[in-house]
């Protein structure tokens, strides 16, 4: 899952020297904090060390990522000058350069996951200037000002889509799309407001997609699961088998472990994962993951002994 690495004490040593986007921008730091929980764990994949403001920095937007808080925009949009200002510019090729860097560094077998922000979790952090539990503003938006909002999201559409199409081609094996916040929405206002731009940045790059939102209900789920992607990501807070009937059999599904979980003594940790995969019932296409990201306090150790368990008991269940 994405921010693995931000458990690891190597980790820490890097940023203690640089700043988040130091590290993003230097295609060789970057590189190693990619593959650092890859290292550590022995996990089957590797996801690409970015933050979901990436794209939108070549855009004119100024964004610092505050430690606890998360991003601040300097200027929040809140006009349709606002969204006039903004350019779609050609992917940074820093980070392209860090995709063949870690793709020339795993093994055959090791996928590389590129990604994205979601279009609504972005153009919320755009719109408030910071994080958010309600979304007040950006709603406001939405409702008040749809044209200013339609345009906002066909500026946000076409340069993620440049963007995850340079990512496959730089090497990314799968593409993420991450909607952290679309669990604001009601299944109506996502159908409205956010799911045409989804579907076009799911459709763009030429590579198999995995499509990840967090708080969704079932039916917006299943909204979700129209839009796209080839494997639906579950958070924790709905059970995997529930949430694969939602999804529907032909697709696959990734998840979905209650990262906190990993605070807890190992046998809680075990009976989770054990639970997990017992509701995935050994069918093709479900991806082994944690229901969002790994917490920062998370002992490293545990994650160490959480892969090991998934990889012997799936091994041992294609026997």
């Amino acid at each position: 899952m994405r921010q693995a690495g931000r458990s690891l004490p190597e980790y820490r040593a890097i940023r203690e020297r640089h700043s988040f986007f130091e590290v993003a921008g230097t295609p060789e730091l970057c590189a190693e904090v990619t593959l650092q929980p890859v290292r550590r764990h022995g996990v089957d994949a590797a996801v690409l060390f970015a933050d979901i403001m990436s794209p939108v920095l070549g855009m004119g937007i100024g964004v610092e990522l505050v430690e606890g808080i998360g991003p601040i925009v300097e200027s929040p949009i809140g006009s349709r000058a606002d969204v006039e200002r903004l350019s779609v510019t050609e992917p940074d090729e820093k980070i392209l350069e860090a995709v063949r860097l870690v793709r020339g560094e795993l093994g055959v077998e090791q996928a590389l996951v590129g990604f994205c922000g979601g279009p609504f979790t972005v153009a919320g952090y755009l719109v408030e200037g910071k994080p958010s539990r309600d979304f007040a503003r950006t709603k406001s938006l939405m409702y008040n000002s749809p044209d200013v909002w339609h345009t906002l999201l066909e500026k946000l559409t076409e340069q993620f889509a440049r963007y995850v199409t340079a990512q496959a081609s730089a090497g990314a094996d799968v593409i993420q799309l991450f909607d952290s916040w679309v669990g604001a929405l009601s299944p109506a206002d996502y159908e409205e407001f956010v799911e045409p731009y989804s579907a076009r940045i799911l459709a763009a790059p030429d590579a198999p997609t995995i499509h990840f939102g967090t708080g969704v209900t079932e039916a917006l789920l299943r909204l979700l699961t129209r839009a796209g992607g080839d494997v639906i990501g579950l958070d924790w807070r709905i059970p995997l088998d529930t949430g694969w009937e939602a999804v529907g059999p032909e697709r696959g599904v990734q998840g979905n472990l209650e990262p906190a979980v990993l605070l807890g003594p190992w046998d809680r940790v075990e009976e989770g994962a054990l639970d997990v995969l017992a509701r995935a019932g050994g069918r093709p296409g479900h991806i082994f993951n944690l229901g969002h990201g790994v917490l920062p306090g998370t002992d490293p150790g545990v994650l160490t002994q959480l892969a090991s368990l998934v990889q012997e008991r799936t091994v041992e269940a294609r026997v």
